[in-house]
């Protein structure tokens, strides 16, 4: 018998979610940070590189077995039926993936815009926020990220604001950070605006967001939060921060093709936030028509309930945990070496699955470009360094769900060997 278009969606499907069921059934409950049997089923799910230990993975995510598989099936069809299907059919799957996207999110479909990546949703958020003028004052830190440190200024710029920059503090704890926040806004008079990365992708640092929203709101200052980082590396929904504007990634954490992203505007602060410059007449309030997406690469958004489907199969306090295991398993062998600076506390509510670290004061990026450079050709260590903290530049390594203990010793043996 000959099967439809429709049957054959369907049991490719069903072929797409079999290995994250299997990875289900191996993994039933929440498994220990250490269960290697367990962590291994999940780790087999994603057909990385083992020619190098890949301890970047703060940049995007691999995607896992069925993800993939999902998402070659997407792009066959939009290369197969085109419009037919574009202009059709695929605007209930938009819509699909939209109340997917909504769900995980904690949120209300209504209130998000899909975007190609968090840099792109927080640019629009952080440009077109109506409430700054002449005289006014926003405020950000050395640990947010360039694109919106660079918007921020251009914000300031155009409405003949201040932009002021505060430099978090190198010994921190959750009261300092706090502090820190707390003593910068009441030293900023007309405040308007304050950015808070609640992941920090220099160092791996997770600021304590939502008290430092409650400390802004009381002076009358809006907030706008950057979970690229966080969102599903660290179990929270998007209104547990209190704010009214964030911006975060699907293809980081959970594990959705790149160009898989969304803004947040809280209903009823839709108006807060000006329409895309291509969109003067979108409705006010229309999140998505403030940011345009033109014609993007429609397979990516398709796919995300694809990948929120596999990430059910894993436990998110289990994957934190997991993530956090891995992370000490490394730096436990090298916190206290006169040679290697680790740049984050062992508080386990300011970090998550990143750390960086410094070799001997080495702070330039120069040095830290050659660090990079010697872990991967001497040991087959996959890094990066991160610049722009204000006491220098750093190294950053990010395991993930595929990582091995052997791959995080490889680490601190190498760090070891390198600070002699």
């Amino acid at each position: 018998m000959r099967m439809t278009r429709r049957e054959m969606v369907v049991a490719a499907s069903a072929l797409a979610v079999s290995p994250g069921s299997a990875v289900a059934a191996q993994t039933k409950g929440s498994p220990a940070p250490d269960d290697e049997k367990a962590w291994g089923a999940i780790a087999r799910q994603y057909p990385v590189t083992r020619q190098v230990a890949q301890l970047e993975n703060a940049y995007w995510g691999s995607m896992a077995l069925p993800v993939a598989a999902a998402h070659r099936e997407n792009i066959a069809r939009l290369n197969r039926d085109n419009s037919w299907y574009a202009r059709r059919a695929m605007v209930a799957d938009q819509r699909h993936a939209l109340e997917r996207a909504a769900e995980a999110m904690g949120v209300l479909p209504e209130e998000i815009g899909l975007c190609r990546n968090a840099a792109e949703g927080l640019s629009a958020l952080i440009g077109q926020f109506r409430d700054v003028g002449a005289g006014d004052r926003i405020l950000f830190s050395d640990t947010d990220y360039e694109t919106t440190q660079g918007a921020m200024r251009t914000l300031a710029a155009a409405r003949g604001a201040e932009a002021v920059k505060i430099n978090l503090p190198r010994q921190m704890t959750r009261d300092s950070l706090i502090e820190t926040y707390r003593d910068a806004i009441a030293r900023t008079p007309r405040l308007r605006l304050v950015l808070l990365t609640h992941m920090s992708h220099r160092h791996g640092l997770v600021l304590p967001v939502r008290d430092i929203v409650e400390i802004a709101r009381s002076r009358g200052a809006e907030v706008i939060v950057d979970c690229a980082q966080s969102f599903y590396q660290v179990p929270f929904k998007i209104p547990d921060f209190g704010a009214d504007f964030v911006g975060m990634n699907f293809h980081k954490w959970v594990g959705a093709p790149l160009g898989a992203a969304a803004i947040w505007i809280r209903r009823g602060r839709t108006n807060a936030i000006a329409p895309a410059p291509a969109l003067p007449d979108a409705p006010a309030d229309s999140v998505q028509g403030r940011i345009h997406q033109g014609t993007v690469d429609y397979s990516a958004q398709l796919t995300i309930p694809a990948a929120l489907d596999f990430q059910k199969t894993i436990d998110g306090a289990a994957k934190l945990a997991r993530l956090q295991y891995l992370r000490d398993r490394w730096v436990r062998q090298v916190r206290g070496h006169a040679g290697i600076e680790i740049l984050l506390p062992d508080d386990r509510e300011l970090y998550g699955a990143t750390t960086s670290f410094r070799l001997s004061g080495r702070t330039n990026v120069e040095a830290n470009i050659a660090i990079t450079d010697q872990l991967l050709e001497r040991f087959g260590i996959m890094t990066v360094y991160r610049a722009g903290l204000a006491d220098g530049v750093c190294v950053r390594a990010t395991p993930s769900l595929f990582t091995t203990v052997d791959e995080v010793d490889r680490l601190a043996k190498a760090l070891l060997t390198m600070a002699g």
